[in-house]
């Protein structure tokens, strides 16, 4: 019987671009506990502005309208679902402010008093497929819509790893739609010297699988933590696991 061939053979590529929170650390668990903790609060207090429907804030509503964007896009995409208008505010807002960019500040507050307390480890097979790919030579790119990517990859041990890290704050700087939108792929496979039709793109959100596909990368790999597998096909996946170890010719899942 022939043996099984893997799922990747990563030699066809000249790059790898990771997501961050949920690929290659657990911290989408946290994102998700912060923003929960922040909408339900602000849903639940009846003087709270902006009308709407303030039924209390689920995980569908973080993988509808929040998962893999920029924070700020993320409370305004979910407020507009729910028919609630807050002012814009400024990125110097308070926490407490009643604005999109204070309700974008409180969850980031909460982000990382969770991250300081905690810490975060890598996803055992994460750090397996990273070894591989350490072991082939191929550059690798951490493209985050979160401004705390360095942190998370220094808390996880994980910095050295990566030649650029493409974060939420680099983005801003200079002037890159977030995700759905492929700008921040393109500029992490053009910081590595690779064509973006030769660079792999591995995510686990739907707006992050949307960008890869929109980028026209040469494989786009989903990674199901919660959001499905045929949502993450349906977004524009070409194949989909549900542990990067299985992208490892010896470590899991071949085909």
């Amino acid at each position: 019987m022939p043996s099984p061939l893997p799922l990747v053979t990563w030699t066809d590529f000249d790059a790898v671009l990771f997501d961050l929170d949920g690929v290659v650390t657990p911290t989408a668990e946290v994102h998700m506990r912060a923003w929960s903790e922040m909408f339900n609060g602000f849903l639940a207090d009846p003087d709270a502005p902006g009308g709407g429907d303030r039924s209390p804030y689920t995980d569908q509503d973080y993988f509808d309208h929040v998962d893999g964007k920029p924070r700020y896009d993320g409370v305004r995409d979910f407020l507009a679902s729910r028919g609630i208008e807050l002012p814009e505010g400024s990125a110097d807002d308070a926490p407490d402010a009643l604005t999109v960019k204070g309700l974008g500040n409180r969850k980031n507050d909460a982000f990382n008093a969770v991250l300081e307390r905690d810490g975060v480890k890598a996803y055992a097979g994460s750090v397996l497929l990273l070894d591989h790919l350490r072991d082939l030579g191929l550059p690798l790119a951490v493209v985050s819509s979160s401004q705390n990517a360095p942190a998370v990859l220094e808390a996880a041990g994980l910095s050295e790893r990566f030649r650029t890290v493409v974060s939420g704050a680099v983005a801003e700087e200079l002037g890159l739609p977030g995700k759905p939108a492929p700008d921040t792929f393109v500029h992490a496979a053009h910081e590595l010297g690779a064509a973006v039709d030769r660079s792999v793109v591995l995510e686990d959100a739907v707006s992050g699988v949307r960008a890869g596909a929109a980028g026209g990368f040469a494989l786009v790999i989903g990674v199901d933590r919660g959001a499905g597998e045929q949502v993450l096909t349906d977004a524009g996946a070409d194949l989909v696991v549900s542990d990067l170890a299985a992208l490892v010719e010896d470590g899991g899942q071949d085909r």
